[in-house]
Order: C-alpha cells, then sequence, then structure tokens
C-alpha cells in the first residue's frame, strides 16, 4: 500500500513539473487518502502488538 502512495506521489511530482496541474492535483489527492488508509492500518497493528493482539 505505501508503494502505491509513493507511486502517486512521484506522478504529481512529475506532472506538476511538467505543468499538467490537474493531473499533479489529482494524483497527490490519491496519494493523501491511500497514506491515510495506510497510517490507520499501521496504528492498529502497532495498537494489537502492544496489547497482546494476534
Amino acid at each position: 500500500m505505501l508503494y502505491w502512495t509513493l507511486v502517486f506521489l512521484a506522478v504529481a511530482l512529475v506532472a506538476g513539473a511538467l505543468g499538467f496541474t490537474g493531473l499533479a492535483s489529482a494524483s497527490a489527492g490519491v496519494a493523501r487518502i491511500i497514506f491515510g488508509v495506510f497510517l490507520v492500518f499501521f496504528l492498529v497493528s502497532l495498537i494489537m502488538q502492544v496489547f497482546g493482539g494476534a
């Protein structure tokens, strides 16, 4: 999941550098959402490990 975040971030950076602001904005938005989901999953996993879950 973090891989896809980095892919969309790279697409956003390249598109922004080339002047495609609409595509850059959309890619950055998708990267942000995927990173948020990754962060939630990571925190849930961390809490489960700390408190003796699976």
